[in-house]
């Protein structure tokens, strides 16, 4: 299935990147707080490499001892890489991908073992536990502990401090045993960088980081989190994917890499912590002990609200001998979560039909923030199919319950095409007739657009070609040239004009 060797950890992948020339090394000293980023945003706008900071220099004046990782998924090409395919297979693998999310049984023997592969990454998924872990090379605790000597950027002049924004955060809730790794959440929320011991994690109360919290506070009781930093490709992509909340995403990530994924006991916790990670935070979250979060800029490409979130304490930092720290930014597409976004949108499809049979094809603008927006293109067949779309695409997903904009099309039309869009709806839609609107639905807490925090409008508009009850007008027929006219001019201006073919 995969077309790239298996990247066990994040220095497998840079080696890939450094043979391919897309990793880049910045010996200049670069600071931390708002240099970082800025290098870091013009060399994504541009399609850059990989960036490694050798001399990342933070607040204090001094260079930290490891070196800064950046613009990881800059590409979509890095993108389908991390996930072990090239671009032209990424459909394939989202039915693969959605095959397993809901497999149907196998139609006899033949059947059975053209099933194989997906059999294969099922069993990939067990994970394996290791007694010695390369994320536990070197382990601090008390004293020892300082958040403040790893490179984590400031990223926005109004931020409120460091900012952590590629941890994979590990929860399980209260009534799950350490070792029922099935039962683990792994997400990519941001952590606030307080002191040298405590950060605020955040995570949002529809987020099953938020929801295993809630287990351990119902009972009064701090809750175990570890936060890999550094993690292999397979599970931060993983961590990033919308899957079922039944999924745990770090056996996913062996279903993406076609490797065991391997665990190590926690030092200080009741957890199991990634094993290959360049690096872990331990630490206990507190049931009721909050501070204000931010604010930080976001990727609405705007500032969010100071609000508080709950505390975590740390109790160990463990890391490779010669670790190396994985970073980010956020802000106004492009980003990297927006680059990411355009591959899980591809990736999403076959899910998407297979739930929504009529769907042709689907689109989330990235400079709507990914998921404010989408424009779906279906084979309609019968009057209010466009609304039963809509409708069902809010529905499904979590993350489209954020999405306050959907734009349904016929299948003649391109919906990444802003053009093909823009006739649809000047010719398709009439205000009156095909706009919906609904009121008092979840929305993105950080969206301030929305008159309540958390909830929101969200608008349908059906910009397909009407038919049956939907208009007692005949409707128009759209113009194309017919093929032999369109061959013919091709073959006279192949010849006359050829510089039109290069």
């Amino acid at each position: 299935m995969r077309d790239f060797p298996p990247f066990r950890d994040l220095r497998g992948f840079l080696d890939w990147c450094d043979g391919t020339g897309q990793l880049a090394e910045i010996d200049t000293p670069v600071a931390t707080t708002h240099q970082m980023t800025a290098v870091h945003r013009q060399v994504l706008e541009a399609g850059g490499p990989v960036l490694r900071f050798t001399q990342p220099v933070l607040d204090g004046g001094n260079c930290a001892d490891m070196p800064v990782i950046t613009n990881l998924f800059g590409t979509t090409a890095r993108v389908c890489a991390g996930l072990g395919i090239k671009e032209e297979r990424l459909s394939e693998l989202g039915e693969f991908l959605a095959a397993l999310r809901a497999p149907t049984p196998p139609d006899g023997l033949r059947d059975a073992l053209s099933r194989w592969p997906m059999l294969k990454a099922a069993l990939a998924t067990r994970p394996k536990v290791t007694k010695s872990a390369p994320s536990q090379e070197v382990v601090l605790e008390g004293a020892e502990v300082d958040l403040g000597q790893i490179p984590v950027q400031t990223h926005w002049p109004s931020d409120a401090g460091p900012l952590v924004t590629w941890p994979v955060v590990i929860t399980r809730p209260m009534d799950a045993e350490p070792d029922a790794l099935n039962r683990y959440n792994a997400g990519v929320y941001r952590a606030q960088v307080l002191d040298h011991s405590r950060m605020i994690m955040r995570w949002l109360p529809h987020r099953g980081g938020a929801a295993h919290h809630r287990s351990w506070q119902q009972q009064g009781e701090k809750m175990p989190v570890a936060i890999a930093l550094g993690c292999d490709p397979s599970t931060l992509l993983a961590a990033a994917l919308p899957l079922p909340e039944t999924v745990s995403e770090l056996t996913f990530a062996g279903a993406l890499s076609g490797t065991r994924p391997r665990f190590a006991k926690a030092k200080t916790l009741p957890l199991m912590v990634p094993a290959d990670a360049e690096m872990v935070i331990e630490g206990w979250v507190s049931p009721d002990a909050t501070a204000p979060e931010g604010p930080f800029g976001d990727h609405t490409g705007y500032y969010n609200a100071a609000e508080p979130f709950p505390v975590m304490e740390v109790t160990a930092i463990t890391h490779r001998r010669d670790p190396l720290y994985l970073s980010t930014f956020t802000g106004r597409p492009p980003d990297e979560p927006a680059i990411i976004g355009e591959v899980f949108n591809k990736l999403a499809l076959p899910t998407i039909r297979a739930q929504i049979p009529e769907v042709h094809d689907l689109w989330l603008p990235p400079a709507a923030c990914s998921y404010r927006m989408a424009v779906v293109s279906i084979n309609k067949r019968y009057p209010g199919q466009a609304r039963r779309v809509m409708m069902a695409l809010w529905g499904m997903l979590p993350q489209f319950s954020y999405t306050k904009m959907v734009i349904v099309v016929d299948e003649d039309i391109d919906p990444a095409n802003w053009d093909d869009i823009a006739w649809a709806l000047a010719t398709r839609m009439d205000p009156s007739r095909d706009v919906m609107m609904l009121e008092n639905t979840p929305m993105d807490y950080l969206d301030f657009a929305s008159p309540q925090p958390g909830l929101a409008g969200k608008m349908g508009i059906d910009a397909t070609n009407k038919v049956g009850a939907e208009t007692t007008r005949d409707w128009g027929e759209v113009m194309q040239t017919a093929p032999e006219d369109a061959a013919f001019a091709a073959d006279l201006l192949s010849r006359l004009m050829p510089e039109l073919n290069s």
